[in-house]
């Protein structure tokens, strides 16, 4: 029976819980969560962006159903839309999909939903005098939204941006449920084989999330701080 607290379980399989058992096998551990976290935010940015660019369409037929998605995504339980992927893409595709993909999708459909709200507050915090400004020059609303609106919108967003991100990675730990060797999911397989270490192992993998959140987190202080300085400047 191992002392307590006795950490030399993590140092017997760092490598493990970095990189999983890659390069002879596959991809896992704290790589693998941030492949997951990095895919699923550049792809729910854009998600995020459309969707929420689609929430403020003048046109009742487009706004009203996208508000309707957003608000029923964002109520549903991120552990169902992974289960959702995953026992329904295969039936839609017409064949199997991969672990990794079923719950970059899952990330980047529940995502985008909070990702739009995000968008939609950047744009409403524009003064509409600019948008009426900006077609008295001649421009078309769509340019002046692209061209104007959008570009000082997201200077605002970038801040609730990188919090999503935050928690997003934190997200990644439900990968788990399917069998996709992340950072939990290794943990959870080293816990299996020792079977008297978890307080260790959970506790190592906690201070994992843990700085990798903070540093993201001081990266989204930091930015609000270089963008407010801007625009006092400004």
């Amino acid at each position: 029976m191992g002392s307590w607290l006795d950490f030399s379980i993590i140092s017997k399989n760092l490598t493990y819980f970095f990189i999983g058992s890659y390069p002879h096998g596959h991809l896992g551990g704290v790589a693998l969560t941030l492949i997951l976290a990095v895919s699923s935010c550049v792809l729910s940015f854009f998600g995020g962006l459309i969707l929420g660019l689609l929430s403020i369409s003048h046109i009742r037929a487009i706004r009203y159903p996208t508000i309707a998605i957003i608000n029923a995504i964002r109520g549903v339980p991120l552990l169902m839309v992974i289960f959702f992927m995953y026992f329904l893409l295969p039936g839609v595709l017409g064949h199997s999909v991969p672990e990794v993909n079923t719950v970059i999708a899952a990330l980047t459909f529940f995502t985008s939903a909070y990702m739009a709200q995000i968008v939609r507050a950047g744009i409403e915090s524009i003064p509409k005098g600019q948008m009426e400004a900006a077609i008295s020059t001649g421009l078309h609303p769509w340019q002046a939204m692209f061209y104007i609106i959008l570009p000082q919108g997201l200077r605002n967003m970038v801040p609730s941006f990188v919090n999503q991100f935050v928690s997003l990675i934190k997200d990644t730990s439900l990968a788990f449920i399917v069998g996709v060797s992340e950072l939990t999911h290794v943990a959870t397989q080293i816990n299996n084989r020792s079977m008297i270490y978890p307080a260790e192992i959970f506790l190592f993998i906690s201070v994992i999330y843990f700085v990798i959140c903070y540093a993201f987190t001081s990266l989204s202080r930091w930015l609000e701080r270089r963008l407010s300085w801007h625009k006092s400047i400004g």
